[in-house]
């Protein structure tokens, strides 16, 4: 800003002819033309003189008393054109002397310009010093006073008051960007503060583990929360210290410190990260780079996926388990269909009059070797959960306590066998036979683990499982468990073998040893009660197997009912055989009809259908395979048939277990289902027992 050169100025003095004097005197300056120095320089034969600067000009007004000229100084004031200087007399009767009108005009304008002109020794310098205080903006000037000296001080003053008021201006506006930049420096501070704090909020509280390490050295600057969660050390025990010192593994590649330094950021790498006790996390790692108080530091994010890592094992397991299961039912049926052609013959021809005993004796081995054969598709059928099992509401305490003898003489002297179970523990609905089978598996693996000896625990409890269920294991559900738990405290097993032990055929063992199928079993007959098996081994930790099946809340049913075998009648009878293997088929025809009854083949449940109009008044029976070749399947031909007759007897046979056709139709072994493989005598039997069933008696066929 560039403030007006003019001058104004105010005289204050009762006397008017001193008011004519003082602009004589400062207005003659400014009235002088630069035409008279050229003529001047003309008539002395001189040098043109160059062109003077413009004079100052002075506007100058009068007050004849002290109240006229405050009243002056207050409007020049209000029309924004304030006075430079006043010239203020000391006496100035009736009214305000001068040092009264220069206290007042102070009043209004501390910035003006005094000069006091006195010709009486009125005040004293010191006088007057003590009621207006020392200030540079006052001048005494006596009377009578010289032109020069009046001008003098008019510029001098005009001009002190001028650059005064520029350097308050400057001040005021250097003071106003001072103030400007300090709240602006302060909003910025404010900011930084907050962002600061918001970032220190995000990074302690984050869930992702997240720590910051200097370059190169990669020492810890400061770690969040979740990061000390997951290496199970202190804040105290990290900071300052390198990975390499706390031996944290952090085993990130060197190349990625080298793209940090760069400036590039890393995202998404898996990488493990060791804990305090040795436990390894494996985790998703991204770094990224960042200046701390102008040193090169990283922000090291590593979220923890172990778990994810874990469940996509366990998913991956159960898809090879579940497809070696599918593989395995596959063998099992065909190969029982093997063994009713090879245990049926055998039996049939044994059972012959007039056999010789080195024939009966020949055959005997070969139904036994048959025997032991099914043996073996029963447990892979066990494993496919594909067997047959007969559920009842079971306490597990209860099963725990009847096989405790057996077990104890399984084991041996070597193995201390301890039970701790629950005393409130939950019913399920169950197999008694299967889940004895788990209980003896488990404990004969724990043993197997103890060559030298040592405790095996079993135990049962309760467990409530929520929503987060599949987060625990991709089998489970939201419910209510009975955890049955085996625990030795052998060998233990390396994260290959783990993975491996459900497998049918696997085993660590020798060759002679075992086969490969006790925990396979285990497997199949939790996955078949809607269960789940979890292990935790280390090597030379031991082994805890965990079984869960659902609880029930049924109520305890009556034994089972039972079915003796009986022998068969001698024909009058007349049965339709539906089954797609031709072997099977023609020793089932060749069986009953050494027994007189008439038979009607069907290979396929297409050719049954096909068929049966022609033949429904005289078929009392129909013995149907479940699952053939073509559209038509077991059940689909017994529909079929039942609809035009509905008092036909129906027998169902598989080498599958009934469980695999499900609850839609009721099925008993030895009543309305022959599982195969099979003797000659129970199918001549199931064969008796369902024609001389009375007609108003028939169970079981369909469900309702």
């Amino acid at each position: 800003m560039i403030l007006d050169a003019n001058r104004r100025i105010l005289l204050i003095d009762d006397n008017r002819a001193i008011h004519e004097d003082f602009k004589k005197v400062l207005l003659a300056a400014q009235n002088r033309n630069n035409d008279l120095d050229d003529a001047e320089a003309m008539l002395f034969d001189e040098k043109p003189k160059a062109a003077k600067k413009p004079a100052v000009k002075f506007t100058i007004d009068s007050a004849f008393q002290g109240q006229e000229g405050l009243e002056k100084v207050r409007q020049a004031i209000a029309e924004g054109q304030p006075y430079a200087l006043a010239f203020v007399d000391v006496r100035m009767p009736p009214g305000w002397d001068g040092v009264e009108t220069i206290e007042r005009l102070w009043q209004e304008d501390e910035s003006l310009q005094i000069v006091v002109c006195t010709a009486f020794s009125d005040y004293s310098w010191e006088d007057m010093s003590e009621r207006l205080g020392v200030s540079d903006n006052l001048v005494l000037l006596k009377k009578p006073f010289d032109s020069v000296e009046v001008l003098q001080v008019a510029h001098a003053l005009t001009k002190k008051w001028l650059v005064t008021r520029q350097a308050d201006w400057q001040l005021s506006e250097l003071e106003g960007m001072v103030a400007a930049r300090t709240a602006a420096l302060e909003s910025a501070n404010q900011d930084l503060a907050l962002s600061e704090e918001r970032f220190s909020k995000a990074f302690h509280t984050s869930p992702i583990p997240q720590a910051i390490q200097t370059l190169p050295a990669q020492r810890f600057v400061d770690v969040n929360e979740a990061f000390l969660a997951m290496t199970g050390f202190t804040r105290e025990q990290v900071v300052g210290f390198t990975p390499l010192e706390l031996r944290l593994c952090l085993d990130y590649e060197t190349r990625f410190i080298q793209t940090i330094r760069e400036g590039n950021v890393v995202r998404n790498v898996e990488a493990q990260i060791g804990g305090k006790g040795g436990e390894l996390h494996t985790v998703l790692v991204s770094l990224e780079p960042l200046t701390v108080a102008g040193e090169p530091h990283i922000l090291l994010m590593a979220q923890d996926i172990s778990g994810k890592v874990e469940l996509e094992s366990q998913l991956r397991q159960a898809q090879k388990m579940e497809a070696v299961g599918q593989l395995a039912a596959g063998i099992a049926h065909d190969f029982n269909n093997l063994l009713t052609i090879i245990q049926g013959h055998a039996s049939l021809h044994r059972d012959k009059a007039g056999v010789p005993d080195d024939v009966s004796k020949s055959l005997s081995q070969i139904s036994s070797a048959a025997e032991r054969a099914a043996e073996v598709t029963r447990k892979l059928l066990t494993f496919s959960r594909r067997n047959m099992v007969r559920p009842r509401v079971v306490n597990l305490n209860e099963t725990i306590q009847n096989l405790g003898e057996m077990l104890h003489r399984l084991l041996g002297e070597k193995i201390t066998l301890q039970t701790a179970p629950a005393s409130d523990l939950r019913p399920v609905f169950a197999d008694v036979a299967s889940f004895e089978q788990v209980l003896m598996n488990l404990a004969l693996n724990s043993r197997d683990a103890m060559p030298e000896g040592g405790t095996i625990t079993v135990s049962t409890s309760n467990l409530t499982i929520g929503n987060d269920a599949p987060a625990r294991h991709p089998d489970a559900c939201p419910g209510e468990y009975v955890c049955l738990s085996v625990t030795d405290t052998g060998t233990g097993m390396d994260d290959e073998t783990r993975s491996r032990i459900f497998e049918p055929f696997f085993s660590t063992k020798a060759t002679d040893k075992g086969t490969g199928m006790g925990l396979a079993i285990v497997y199949g007959i939790v996955k078949q009660h809607a269960g789940w098996v979890e292990v935790e081994t280390g090597i030379g930790k031991g082994t805890t197997i965990r079984v869960f099946i659902p609880s029930t809340d049924r109520k305890a049913e009556d034994g089972p009912e039972s079915h003796p075998e009986s022998v068969a009648d001698e024909g009058g009878h007349t049965i339709m055989i539906v089954e797609d293997d031709p072997a099977v088929r023609s020793l089932v025809v060749e069986v009953l009809q050494s027994y007189k009854y008439k038979v009607i083949e069907a290979e396929t449940g297409d050719a049954a259908i096909q068929r049966w109009p022609g033949c429904k008044e005289d078929v009392d029976l129909l013995l149907t395979d479940m699952v053939m070749p073509g559209e038509a399947s077991g059940l689909d031909v017994a529909e079929h048939c039942l609809s035009t007759k509905p008092n036909l007897k129906v027998i169902y046979t598989s080498g599958y277990s009934s469980e695999l056709f499900g609850s839609d139709l009721q099925l008993k072994d030895g009543v309305n289902y022959l599982p195969k493989p099979y003797f000659t005598r129970k199918l001549t039997a199931i064969v008796r027992g369902a024609l001389e069933r009375a007609d108003d008696g028939t169970p079981l066929q369909v469900a309702v």
